[in-house]
């Protein structure tokens, strides 16, 4: 069974200014993701599934569908923000959805093989792909064993403002012992550090993180579940809360019932968070052509 390929790209790009997931990137127009589809589809993935709103649905199937029929199948679900459990309330002044958690478990009924979960506006490189296929592919994994890329801090900023992060400790074998996210992390002064509370605290050069690229079996979806509704009940009052899913890994972790490999394959990673980092992602972009990674024109 072919692995699938989850990308979020629900997010209103507030601070890029529009939606990142449509604005070209490559030489003919190419957006970031079709690049992570390509190399999802030469690394063996059998289906992509896209969250999204149902607002720019339309826009983004126009950009997508085109190029990708008859190459990889496609399904599409939608991240709104009264998708949350019956018989749960919210506050009605909030706005926005509850962030990654929510997003993937709103693919629960499309996916039912093991698959990967990636952003929409990251970029991770070939070899990322590559191992996570050969890994959900390896035959004697349990239904409860999950993978993440890892890579390294200082690889992963911004020069245009701060980004968020999931810092991650590990033990000797590879295996995420805890994940914490950092939503402020800049280098300054010579060093790289994560803001909390008017506070920064530092982070070592050379710190595994997580850029949401991860890898689960569907058993996934039953914690998704089950910790989302916990977190409607004691924060769906709140504006701005956000339910991440490595908040999930981590509880599952905790408790025993999962293992994750952190996997450190010297994959490059870049990504949009800022319109002034568009130039840089076309430049790296035009490199990786020039150099053969990829063709000109994707899918000619």
């Amino acid at each position: 069974m072919k692995p699938t390929l989850l990308i979020l790209a629900a997010g209103m790009g507030s601070r890029y200014g529009g939606l990142k997931q449509i604005d070209p990137f490559g030489p003919n127009g190419e957006t970031i993701i079709e690049y992570s589809i390509y190399d999802a589809i030469r690394a063996g993935f059998g289906k992509v599934v896209f969250v999204i709103r149902e607002s720019f649905a339309e826009a983004f199937k126009n950009t997508f569908e085109p190029k990708l029929k008859g190459k990889i199948e496609t399904v599409y679900v939608y991240q709104e923000l009264n998708k949350i459990p019956e018989g749960l309330t919210y506050t009605p002044e909030r706005q926005k959805p509850w962030g990654t958690g929510h997003a993937v478990l709103m693919a629960k009924d499309a996916i039912k093989e093991p698959f990967a979960i990636i952003n929409a506006d990251d970029f991770y490189g070939k070899n990322a792909y590559c191992a996570l296929a050969e890994y959900l592919n390896h035959p004697n994994m349990s239904d409860y064993e999950y993978c993440m890329v890892g890579y390294h801090i200082e690889k992963t900023l911004s020069e245009n403002g701060t980004v968020s992060r999931g810092v991650c400790q590990t033990d000797s074998n590879g295996n995420l012992v805890e994940i914490n996210e950092r939503t402020k992390i800049k280098a300054e002064d010579g060093g790289i550090f994560y803001f909390e509370d008017d506070k920064r605290y530092p982070i070592k050069q050379g710190t595994p993180v997580s850029m949401n690229c991860w890898a689960f079996k569907p058993s996934f979806f039953q914690f998704l579940e089950t910790d989302f509704r916990t977190f409607i009940t004691e924060q769906g009052q709140e504006l701005k809360s956000e339910f991440f899913f490595p908040f999930v890994v981590s509880d599952a972790l905790n408790h025993g019932k999962i293992s994750v490999k952190v996997l450190d394959c010297d994959s490059t990673w870049f990504g949009v968070t800022y319109p002034e980092d568009k130039p840089l992602v076309i430049n790296q972009l035009n490199k990786l052509i020039e150099q053969g990674d990829y063709p000109s024109n994707l899918w000619e």
